[in-house]
């Protein structure tokens, strides 16, 4: 895998924490780090914020950055004004998706990363944020979605996920097991992942299959 997000960059950066989803799927994203405090990020779910955080709002319907501050005005719940009680004084929130200029993605619900980081003492000044929006991007597309998996592949993927054995998946398209396991073996490789289990995963959560 490229690209891996040095944490202890980010910890630099965003000493106060850090939360960051990486190409949100139908439910989860493709990767997720959360360095934010254990205190908020208890009080912040015990109490439902997710839908009420104007951070995340924003990230969803918005690309580019913004600070926290420019946001206060969009909080009538005071989620903002809380966190600062958990040193999260400061933040900024980065957002962003494909263009068609990355090439075509999946799906619609697997095109975008957005990222949260939180400072106690000042504003992120703009080299950091600038900072910040390259190491979002550079993961966005280290984990984008894979155009050259062969629609026989993808037959064989879905077959597997269904949890058909070898022998009933080249028994239903015709071929002979050895033809299955290749194609299987060429789909983990275009996915990068470890396994046939970690290949049906990953296409799953790109929307490929």
């Amino acid at each position: 895998m490229t690209n891996l997000i040095d944490l202890e960059e980010l910890k630099m950066l965003a000493p106060a924490g850090y939360h960051i989803a990486v190409r949100m799927g139908f439910v989860f994203p493709a990767e997720e780090h959360n360095g934010m405090p254990a205190d908020w990020v208890r009080h912040y779910t015990s109490r439902g914020f997710m839908m009420q955080d104007p951070i995340l709002r924003w990230a969803y319907a918005e690309t580019g950055y913004t600070r926290w501050s420019a946001l206060s005005g969009h909080d009538p719940f005071g989620i903002l004004d809380q966190a600062r009680g958990f040193g999260l004084a400061f933040g900024v929130a980065i957002s962003l998706r494909d263009t068609p200029a990355d090439g075509p993605a999946a799906t619609q619900q697997s095109n975008r990363s957005f990222a949260s980081f939180a400072r106690l003492d000042r504003e992120f000044d703009q080299s950091e944020i600038n900072r910040l929006q390259d190491i979002l991007k550079a993961r966005h597309l280290a984990l984008k979605p894979p155009t050259n998996l062969t629609e026989a592949e993808l037959e064989a993927l879905r077959y597997a996920r269904d949890g058909m054995l070898l022998k009933e998946i080249a028994h239903k398209l015709g071929v002979s097991e050895g033809a299955i396991k290749q194609r299987l073996k060429s789909a983990k490789i275009k996915l990068d992942a470890r396994n046939s289990t970690h290949s049906i995963a990953k296409a799953t959560q790109f929307g490929l299959i």
